[in-house]
């Protein structure tokens, strides 16, 4: 079996243990899925975000272990009728969103996030890439090159014979509307901080071109901290950067890595300074941490991923350490306005909501709520996929939309793009980013 993505970290897992069950084949991606103890941890309905599939009706065979069973069956030629593309591998894959829940709330650790890449990898493989899966993988290209699918979208979400077509065309769900780019670039003012501490920030695709606003945000607020921004990304539009998400979402891995490349060679100047990298969206900079070590692209992987933080990391460390202080308006003490605040899976996967926490509680007039949810549910283009829509919309119905129809006055906090994009489809309440909630109170 060739495998897609590089699994060496994973080349003494298992050996010389009797009881890992290592399947026959797969090299070291076979023991990666063999991490599995079978404690079955992911078949609980405590507090927390695995399994997200699962936690709908307690099916079993939708859970971490049960994939894991499944792939190990596959891998050891014991699946009828085409071993990994047998149905009900296809399905159990499928309805993974890749939460990375299991990353961090399974005892061993199980990386089903990264072991459904492979899978989708593998998949394409075999059967081919479909348009839909094409069109998501290639949005990022398609935002900067094809100014008219931006009209397209907001055509198609005016229209719904428009929708109902694509959705019979490409599986692109007619109940949900299509998050809607800004057809003109944003100006970034960068002031000069003299003394200033020299910061990255990442301009991540969704951001620049769907929100803004959120880039514009953090850079008036890293800059009241006395931050010296280079913003990468956002200024020159014929010097365009990717991290390579959404190709790595639908399994492309060659083409990730190519923009994985391209982005690394761009920040590891900067890392090799010191100078910290943020990024605003969770799924974006945490493939920088992450992802990227399966990529294969060396030592520029250790040293950048060493200096890539969330921009509430950022934050909350230099107010732990007494480096970044805030002022804020008398008006936004006096309001005392309640916040709702809901993780994007990623942050949950990392601890990065212990820093939401620790910024949130410098705001003296922010009284906040963490909402205690799994999946929003729309986990990049889950959500939009006719197949997928009511799935997407009964796990953001298990907790989530019942907490913040119990708060109907209070703000919404957001991180995610994502999960932004789900709040609002399914409750028309908008959803701040932390950037945006900090601009909006500071002095």
């Amino acid at each position: 079996m060739k495998s897609y993505l590089d699994w060496s970290e994973y080349r003494d897992a298992g050996m010389g243990d009797a009881y890992a069950d290592i399947p026959k084949i797969g090299g070291d991606f076979a023991k990666a899925v063999a991490v599995c103890i079978n404690s079955r941890r992911c078949e609980s309905l405590a507090k927390g975000v695995m399994c997200p599939s699962f936690r709908l009706d307690a099916n079993p065979s939708l859970s971490t272990g049960a994939r894991v069973r499944l792939l190990k069956a596959a891998l050891n030629g014991e699946l009828r009728n085409g071993g990994m593309i047998t149905s009900e591998l296809v399905e159990a894959m499928d309805l993974c969103v890749s939460c990375k829940g299991c990353q961090r709330e399974c005892e061993n650790n199980v990386d089903m996030s990264r072991i459904k890449i492979e899978y989708l990898a593998q998949l394409n493989a075999s059967k081919g890439l479909s348009l839909r899966a094409r069109l998501f993988s290639e949005l990022p290209e398609l935002l900067a090159k094809r100014h008219w699918l931006i009209k397209l979208i907001a055509i198609r979400n005016r229209r719904p014979w428009i929708a109902t077509l694509a959705e019979r065309l490409l599986g692109i769900s007619a109940k949900s509307p299509l998050p809607e780019p800004v057809e003109a670039p944003r100006q970034y003012t960068l002031r000069e901080i003299e003394g200033g501490q020299p910061v990255v920030l990442f301009a991540d695709t969704f951001c620049k071109h769907y929100s803004p606003d959120i880039l514009t945000a953090a850079v008036e607020v890293l800059q009241a901290v006395g931050c010296q921004v280079s913003l990468i990304g956002a200024l020159d539009e014929k010097e365009r950067y990717c991290c390579g998400r959404t190709y790595l979402s639908q399994g492309r891995i060659e083409e990730a890595r190519q923009q994985a490349e391209k982005l690394l060679k761009k920040l590891a100047p900067y890392a090799q300074r010191g100078i910290p990298l943020i990024g605003l969206e969770p799924s974006c900079l945490l493939t920088l941490r992450d992802e990227y070590r399966a990529l294969g692209l060396g030592m520029m992987t250790d040293l950048v991923a060493g200096k890539a933080v969330l921009f509430e990391e950022f934050l909350a460390k230099g107010i732990k350490g007494g480096r970044l202080n805030l002022s804020w308006s008398e008006q936004a003490i006096a309001v005392q306005q309640p916040v709702m605040v809901h993780g994007h899976c990623h942050q949950k996967a990392v601890g990065a909501m212990k820093s939401m926490r620790k910024v949130l509680k410098q705001i003296p007039g922010v009284n906040f709520e963490m909402i205690e949810a799994s999946c929003c549910g729309m986990a990049g283009s889950f959500g939009l996929e006719a197949e997928h829509y009511e799935t997407a919309k009964a796990m953001a119905e298990q907790a989530l939309l019942p907490a913040l129809d119990a708060r109907p006055e209070a703000l919404i906090v957001a991180n995610g793009f994502s999960c932004r994009h789900q709040i609002e489809t399914q409750t028309g309440r908008p959803a701040l980013h932390l950037a945006q909630l900090i601009r909006l109170l500071m002095a």
